[in-house]
């Protein structure tokens, strides 16, 4: 374990460094010499410090490696259009963003045999979808950095070209040549979310349609500016994102479901089921499940892991979440680097999932007096994933919600059985269509019930005197203070002999 900690701290360390400041490839061949160093005196002494070092640094300056090449420069035939009026066709590749006064359209563009993608604001009256080809015309300008309302500068080119987005294209005309082929995976994904949310418009008023389609597949359109600033105020705007969470308890239906039916399966048929069926179909449920409601790097994240528990149950060996969570880190920051520190959202989702593995049961041992366990898991888990985000949120905004925590306690425990009522709704409203309203309305009837308890919540919290705070900015070396007082904090309760004997039966998941 302590090897992958060295391995996966360094190389992030490295792609840290790397973003945060420019420089050649001088200070690589300095972490070098450093790694060289420590080597040496491994072989000289040999002592796992010294080789957990010299690990350290070797991955370090592959990180600063991996953070320099995925720095490549603009296209030349698209940056000789910069601020000019031009015209491209190209193909829509991510789902709509659909906002109060626009929508936001990721368009991969070709010109001269040369391709980037753009992202384009157009008019929310434009009918499009994923894989249609469509002709896009405005002033191409590239993103730039802003000053936030917190006083910091949002790196907002960055932010777009973690997604591989180099060029905007604001107050655009958009015109759909072709619709996307049904052949095409990602249109028939995209599809596939367009019949659910329509669905649950068939069935659900707004906001609760909404709200109801961000709990299940992320989004936050159509809750309006008012009941976003109320889901922030109130620390519960994760909710309308997909989030860890989310992607966890599919997972979990998707596992209990194969399980409950190949158990049938062989009682009814005397016929045992190969371990790997289950496996492969939990697999693809949870691609399929991701793929509709997008590729979010927070998606990915918790489905890697949960692909990772799965092959675990294949194959019977032990699943480490800890170890899970280091080694999908180092996958995913393999494959984009600008995900560390330009993904806020990745950042907060890896922070939350630590929070769960290493607090909870600390938080847990520290709460005698709740003899239920159903409410005790609820309280340490909703109170190690609000201390473990909290230096990160402070970070990014500077707001600190002072009902975080009681809100979360107040809904968490109803999240999946809201998921849950979201999907017999979605499905009612495909299912009878324009007569959803007449036939779907027992089925949408839980939704709307549970959508109306998370706006109340929400609502009410948010009204609170001193509801949230805004703080001044909170400097990025505090925010690591306070990681490493926590780690400090976290590794002197599990060194102790009362911790280890309490939670070691649970000590992998």
């Amino acid at each position: 374990m302590s090897a992958l900690v060295a391995v996966v701290s360094g190389f992030a360390s490295g792609i840290l460094i790397r973003s945060l400041f420019y420089f050649g490839w001088e200070p690589v061949a300095f972490v070098l010499l450093l790694a060289a160093l420590c080597a040496t005196f491994a072989f000289l002494r040999p002592r796992r410090a010294y080789t957990l070092c010299a690990v350290f640094f070797i991955f370090i300056a592959l990180g600063m490696m991996r953070a320099a090449l995925a720095e490549t420069p603009l296209s030349e035939a698209f940056s000789r259009d910069l601020r000019h009026r031009v015209s491209y066709t190209g193909v829509v590749v991510a789902d709509p963003d659909v906002r109060d006064a626009n929508q936001r359209i990721v368009i991969l563009v070709t010109k001269n045999e040369e391709s980037t993608k753009v992202l384009a604001s157009v008019s929310r009256n434009v009918d499009v979808a994923v894989g249609d080809r469509v002709s896009v015309s405005g002033t191409l300008l590239v993103p730039e950095p802003f000053a936030g309302d917190n006083g910091r500068t949002f790196r907002y080119d960055k932010y777009l070209e973690r997604d591989g987005v180099r060029f905007l294209l604001n107050f655009a005309y958009l015109r759909v040549l072709e619709e996307a082929s049904r052949y095409s995976v990602p249109a028939f994904l995209a599809h596939i979310k367009r019949s659910f949310t329509g669905g649950l418009q068939a069935t659900l008023p707004e906001p609760h349609s909404s709200l109801s389609g961000g709990i299940v597949i992320g989004g936050k359109s159509g809750l309006g500016n008012e009941l976003k600033a109320d889901f922030t105020r109130s620390g519960l705007i994760h909710m309308v994102v997909l989030s860890g969470h989310n992607v966890m308890v599919v997972a979990s239906w998707v596992i209990a479901f194969f399980a409950f039916l190949f158990a049938w399966v062989e009682s009814t048929f005397r016929r045992s089921v190969p371990r790997w069926t289950g496996v492969g179909l939990g697999a693809l449920a949870l691609v399929l499940f991701v793929g509709i409601a997008g590729f979010s790097a927070t998606a990915i994240r918790a489905m890697l892991m949960a692909l990772i528990a799965l092959y675990a149950r294949a194959t019977g060996r032990t699943y480490a979440a800890s170890r899970a969570l280091f080694f999908v880190v180092l996958l995913m920051l393999i494959w984009n680097p600008l995900y560390l520190a330009f993904d806020p959202g990745f950042g907060l989702s890896v922070a939350a999932t630590a929070g769960l593995i290493w607090l909870t049961p600390i938080i847990e041992m520290s709460l005698p007096r709740i003899k239920r366990a159903f409410v005790k898991e609820v309280v340490a888990t909703t109170l190690a994933a609000q201390i473990a985000v909290l230096p990160l949120l402070l970070y990014f905004t500077g707001n600190l919600s002072l009902v975080a925590i009681p809100a979360n306690l107040l809904v968490m425990p109803i999240v999946p059985l809201a998921m849950g009522f979201a999907y017999l709704a979605g499905l009612a409203g495909m299912l009878f269509g324009a007569l959803a309203p007449l036939f779907g309305i027992m089925l949408a009837v839980p939704s709307y019930l549970a959508s109306s308890y998370f706006l109340f919540i929400a609502s009410g919290s948010a009204a609170l005197p001193m509801a949230a705070v805004t703080l001044p900015p909170f400097p990025f070396w505090l925010a690591l203070l306070a990681y490493a007082g926590l780690i400090y904090f976290v590794a002197l309760k599990r060194s102790s002999t009362t911790f280890q004997l309490r939670f070691a039966k649970n000590a992998s998941i």
